[in-house]
């Protein structure tokens, strides 16, 4: 009864059912929708609020935002950091 949930091809979305896990509540993520996030078993999804709701990613938003301050401060300050690296 493993019964795989894909999602249509001419739809964005699919129900996920919350299911008991161990003490936990949670959601099993179709295989398809692993593969296209190229997640599996043991890597970090991190979940975080949207406009339309909530988004899942692989990337870490938080490391993100740092790295666009430091894209900002490279792209500001170049010339000191090409003197600095002399």
């Amino acid at each position: 009864m493993n019964k795989r949930t894909e999602i249509p091809k001419d739809q964005d979305f699919t129900t996920l059912k919350i299911v008991q896990i161990g003490n936990s509540l949670g959601v099993v993520l179709p295989r398809d929708v692993l593969d296209e996030l190229n997640v599996e078993k043991g890597d970090k999804l991190f979940i975080t609020r949207s406009p339309e709701g909530y988004r899942f990613t692989r990337n870490d938003p938080e490391f993100e935002r740092r790295m666009a301050l430091a894209r900002d401060i490279m792209r500001r300050r170049h010339n000191v950091l090409r003197e600095l690296a002399k």
